[in-house]
């Protein structure tokens, strides 16, 4: 584009085109819409409503292209007693209730080589949003900033505009057109609370629909079919649900040996065991690694490691990611990983003496048995050491005695803290709610297949290779 321009709420500017293209982009899941208007700011009839469930209409089209929504204006087109199309978007259910946390809103309006951009600011209970007006004034068309909303969603959107909205079931989502997913996690990983998605409020009087949805051609009914248990959309490594990813694979990725539970299309999968000789040995010797598979072709595959949640996290190749092997579910070809001596350690823990270092830029599936915390490390911290699971390698890391060895340890009247692993410098450290070792002591920590712990893992790892 040509020119670049923001508009403020309230702003007003010619159309720069006959024709002309709205794209809405939302942090949260939503619904586009277009309404036709007369000059009394009503509607004519249920047809004036265009959205993705009827995408046609004199002058004005609406289409869906993943992560934005498009809606099309031909004002030459346009029926001569229509003067205003409104586009508005709608909170869709599965997400925030309201505009106030829903993220941000941006509705992009391009034509005749000119660009302006308008993102509503302010936003409270609002659950539906009208961004712009491209209206009549006498005969020259133009566009408004508008910004302002409704607290009763689409319903009361469409409401304030003549169309009747009955108490009806709402209609299923349309067929084929996934939930938007805003993943992935940044690093550190933040825990994103599962809600059950609502259902939009319905536009339109909708023919009787049973209280379940089902897809397109299956004749039977269920909560399954919802759309939150649909396949998440988008290239890569992705969250499928809080226990399971989904990698849109158009080349490799790393991923752990038999954690495969379904794929689609065209997928080889090669085993790698731990990833050269070298470290072939120190997996041997320390029990830590990731016993590997490389995935290659184009598809669709879903991973998953004993029901375990799962957290991605994007390196950017400033700091590396120390973590146990056992808590690695994929990952990017492009990360380099080694394993190494967890620095101080001197006792057996989840950490173990040893664990896998990631290196460079990419994503990475890692699986915690429960909801972590993460936490900053601005000053001393100290986690247990069996519920440690990663954290930044720029951290220094040491072991703290907590007991003292003597009699009463003898007997049993130990704190059951005696170790605790310190950590020290910038950076963050991933804890899980549970002390219990993924592969055992030292030996199996990784699940590379040494599994024992003390020398019997060690020598049973090497000579059963």
């Amino acid at each position: 584009m040509d020119d670049v321009l923001t508009l403020s709420a309230g702003e007003n500017r010619p159309l720069p085109s006959s024709a002309v293209t709205v794209s809405v982009r939302s942090a949260s899941p939503v619904n586009t819409s277009a309404i036709l208007l007369t000059d009394a700011g009503r509607v004519r009839s249920d047809a004036d409503l265009i959205f993705y469930n009827q995408p046609a209409g004199p002058g004005v089209g609406y289409r869906s292209a993943g992560a934005v929504d498009i809606v099309t204006v031909d004002t030459a087109a346009l029926p001569r007693d229509i003067t205003t199309v409104v586009v508005a978007a709608s909170l869709d259910g599965s997400g925030p209730s309201t505009f106030a946390t829903a993220g941000a809103l941006t509705a992009t309006l391009s034509g005749g080589g000119e660009e302006l951009t308008f993102a509503p600011t302010g936003l409270t209970s609002e659950a539906a949003v009208v961004c712009l007006e491209i209206y009549r004034r006498n005969d020259t068309w133009k566009v408004r900033a508008v910004g302002q909303g409704y607290d009763a969603g689409l319903a009361g959107l469409v409401s304030a505009f003549g169309i009747e909205v009955e108490d009806d079931p709402a209609p299923p989502p349309e067929p084929g057109r996934p939930p938007r997913v805003t993943d992935p996690q940044p690093w550190p990983p933040a825990s994103q609370p599962q809600s059950p998605p609502a259902a939009a409020p319905s536009p339109v009087t909708p023919p009787p629909a049973p209280a379940t949805t089902q897809p397109t051609g299956v004749p039977m009914h269920s909560d399954l079919f919802a759309p939150s248990h649909a396949e998440v959309s988008g290239q890569g490594i992705q969250k499928q649900g809080s226990k399971m990813c989904r990698i849109g694979l158009s080349g490799e990725v790393m991923a752990r040996t038999g954690s495969m539970v379904a794929y689609q299309g065209d997928l080889n999968f090669e085993a790698l065991g731990s990833g050269g000789l070298g470290r072939m040995m120190r997996q041997a010797m320390t029990g830590e690694g990731v016993p590997l598979m490389k995935v290659t072709g184009r598809g669709d595959l879903f991973l998953a490691n004993a029901a375990s949640d799962v957290h991605l996290i994007d390196l950017d190749g400033t700091d590396g990611l120390t973590i146990n092997g056992a808590n690695v579910l994929a990952f990017d070809s492009t990360l380099r990983y080694d394993i190494q001596r967890v620095q101080g350690a001197g006792a057996m823990s989840n950490a173990g003496l040893y664990n896998c270092v990631f290196t460079g830029r990419g994503r990475i599936a890692i699986t915690t048995d429960g909801t972590p915390v993460v936490l900053n490390v601005d000053a001393a911290t100290y986690a247990d050491p069996q519920a440690a699971v990663a954290w930044s390698s720029s951290l220094r890391t040491s072991v703290k005695s907590n007991d003292s060895f003597n009699l009463g340890t003898l007997m049993g009247r130990s704190t059951g803290e005696r170790f605790t692993l310190a950590f020290s410098g910038q950076g963050f450290v991933v804890v899980q709610p549970s002390e219990l070792p993924p592969g055992g002591f030292i030996g199996g920590t990784g699940g590379g297949g040494a599994a024992g712990s003390g020398a019997g893992g060690m020598l049973g790892g090497i000579l059963g290779r």
